[in-house]
């Protein structure tokens, strides 16, 4: 199967809503929500795929022709490229009949273990959500991340509780998801957080905790405080606030402030192994990509998350090739034009 494939079979399947476009640039599906669009105007997960477009690359292939090495490790664990499946939840909402959350999930996790790579799980106000993410995780030996809305603290344990049970060695939270307008007015509530809430949840699930939905350096310093191990440079692909940022255009500054001291991913917009070396260059570790992944689940099922993940692969290793890098260490800001 092929790329082209799977969106081509992904466009009979995935809902009205998405469109499977060849280039997932946030267009098509403009300010359709549910369904993978922006909120408002929709112009800023345009936006986040537009600023990667802008950013150029220097080449220089006046180096050693040497094998290029791909590898990551994260809190322990060796990945073979420094791409993660991002969280979705309540796939059936967004993104048409085909599969339940379950279904999803059972698909993407091993099969992003088998690729070498792992996947955020999501969550959503059906509480099954949540826990089939977490029996996936289970199932692959705690090889995933389960990713948590931002509850209330009664439930917000009890969901770590399940987290936990899977065997994960990693938890997020995409804490910017109490703007999401299905959440709110909700019971439970979902709703920001302070510094002293977050760093009881930290401490609560015992294993490195990751911030997801950070655009700011106070945000980032924030985080740090309350003990994260790790932010995600994210605004949820434009889904909860419209006039925003691009991802890109706010990496640089959070990562200088806090790189060294956690980790840190960036999501948004990102599309090809080209985008992940520009991300590492401004100061990532890693990157997310969520739409392009339900794309491939949709459209090829776990050889559709082969497929792309091995495409992301090649172009990484390309681009880093022609940029004169053979390590992710030795990228740095100076392959940026």
């Amino acid at each position: 199967m092929t790329y082209q494939e799977i969106l081509t079979t992904a466009r009979t399947c995935n809902g009205p809503y998405c469109k499977a476009c060849p280039v997932c640039n946030g267009r098509a599906c403009g300010n359709t929500m549910p369904g993978p669009g922006a909120k408002g105007t929709g112009t800023v997960a345009i936006r986040n795929y537009d600023a990667w477009q802008d950013i150029c690359l220097d080449m220089d292939t006046i180096c050693a022709n040497g094998p290029v090495d791909t590898r990551c490790t994260l809190f322990g664990q060796t990945y073979d490229l420094p791409v993660f499946a991002g969280p979705v939840g309540a796939v059936k909402l967004h993104y048409g009949d085909k599969l339940t959350d379950q279904e999803y999930n059972e698909i993407l996790v091993p099969a992003c273990v088998q690729a070498g790579i792992a996947a955020f799980t999501g969550d959503g106000t059906d509480p099954t959500v949540f826990a089939a993410a977490a029996k996936a995780i289970g199932a692959n030996g705690g090889k995933g991340i389960p990713t948590v809305k931002p509850w209330d603290r009664d439930t917000l344990f009890a969901k770590l509780d399940q987290a936990k049970a899977s065997g994960a060695q990693m938890f997020a939270m995409d804490i910017d998801a109490a703007g999401l307008p299905f959440l709110k007015g909700l019971t439970p509530p979902a709703g920001s957080k302070t510094v002293a809430e977050l760093r009881e949840i930290v401490e609560y699930a015992g294993v490195p905790f990751l911030l997801k939905g950070i655009m700011t350096v106070k945000g980032a310093r924030k985080a740090l405080e309350a003990g994260a191990a790790g932010i995600v440079v994210s605004n949820h692909g434009g889904r909860v606030q419209d006039g925003v940022p691009a991802t890109a255009e706010v990496l640089p500054a959070i990562a200088d402030a806090v790189k060294g001291q956690m980790v840190v991913m960036v999501d948004g917009g990102i599309r090809s192994g080209v985008d992940v070396c520009k991300a590492l260059a401004l100061g990532a570790d890693a990157c997310i990509l969520a739409r392009p992944y339900v794309t491939a689940v949709y459209g090829g099922g776990a050889e559709g998350v082969k497929v792309l993940t091995q495409k992301l692969k090649g172009e990484l290793a390309d681009t880093m090739a022609m940029c004169g890098v053979h390590s992710l260490e030795e990228i740095s800001r100076d392959l940026i034009f």
